[in-house]
């Protein structure tokens, strides 16, 4: 099958490597523009890019698709496959492949639409996620089902191990759907809007801690939110990036914020309801460490209440 291919992050490539192996012809790429990354705001190709690259695949970069139906006619492709590619396609691209778009979504549709699916599930304690191959239409997210692949979320898990997983089995889904794709689109199922909710993109500022609110919805959101934008709290003024915390319903005994022990049973403070154990942390310009090993390096004293970032 000739397929056009949309994709940019590291979670896209997968999928991309996916219909090689499989043997479809992938008759071009497309990936966002080169972007500046890193201290030398060097610019850098995105992960996709540099696995078409390997393969030797024609790459296109355009800013935009609103100019590129005739560029994209050029191909005669049987399929486009999008999967976080982070353009919005336009209706006259949607029809051009012959049997039109297909998106890998990395939530079990219509729940969590929109930008940021993994991270929305865990933080709202979700125990299920999955993989939805999707009909694309002009709406976000909102096209028919053609199937979908259910995965568990596991106590422990976080952003990165979930998205890691679904990347994968986004990989596997899209291969099983190409491969009997006439049975998959006769079969497809509308969603049932309802029952939607939307996954709002997650901004910098959603890593401060807010310790007003209950235990189990900041371990929620730490999880979440690791690796980026990860979570974090001031100690006299000093950022702490906090990776690993569990919940423990005690009373507090304190304001939230306080921190009520630090020492070799763990670090514990104060929530708007029960207590939050901190497991692993990390100081700025040091690395994540247990907390035993950071309060080795590190002392904190009790009592001390910890800071938001409007507070700091």
């Amino acid at each position: 099958m000739r397929v056009i291919f949309a994709g940019t992050p590291e979670f896209s490539v997968p999928a991309l490597e996916a219909l090689i192996a499989a043997g479809h012809e992938v008759v071009a790429v497309y990936t966002q523009p080169d972007r500046q990354a890193g201290r030398g705001r060097k610019t850098r190709p995105g992960p996709v890019k540099l696995c078409a690259e390997k393969h030797g695949l024609i790459i296109e970069q355009p800013v935009s698709l609103k100019n590129e139906a005739a560029r994209m006619q050029e191909f005669s492709a049987d399929i486009m496959v999008v999967v976080a590619y982070g353009i919005i396609l336009p209706d006259e691209i949607l029809r051009i492949p012959k049997h039109g778009c297909l998106n890998i979504h990395a939530s079990l549709l219509p729940r969590w639409r929109g930008a940021a699916p993994i991270q929305r599930a865990i933080e709202a304690g979700d125990t299920e996620s999955g993989i939805t191959i999707m009909q694309m239409d002009a709406g976000l997210d909102t096209g028919d089902i053609l199937a979908t692949y259910p995965v568990n979320i596991e106590p422990s898990e976080t952003g990165e191990s979930l998205h890691d997983r679904l990347a994968t089995t986004g990989a596997t889904a899209i291969t099983e759907v190409l491969a009997n794709l006439d049975h998959y689109q006769k079969n497809a199922v509308p969603q049932q809007p309802e029952l939607s909710c939307y996954a709002k993109k997650i901004s910098t500022g959603e890593a401060n801690i807010d310790w007003t609110e209950n235990c189990q919805v900041l371990e929620h959101r730490i999880r979440a939110f690791n690796p980026w934008p990860g979570s974090q709290t001031w100690y006299k003024g000093s950022k702490l990036r906090i990776w690993h915390a569990i919940c423990d319903e005690a009373s507090r005994q304190s304001e939230p914020g306080v921190i009520l022990s630090a020492d070799k049973s763990g670090i514990r403070v104060a929530c708007g309801k029960g207590v939050l154990q901190i497991l692993t942390l990390q100081r700025p310009g040091g690395k994540p460490l247990s907390s035993i090993d950071f309060l080795n390096g590190m002392k904190l004293e009790t009592g001390i209440k910890l800071e938001t970032a409007s507070d700091g």
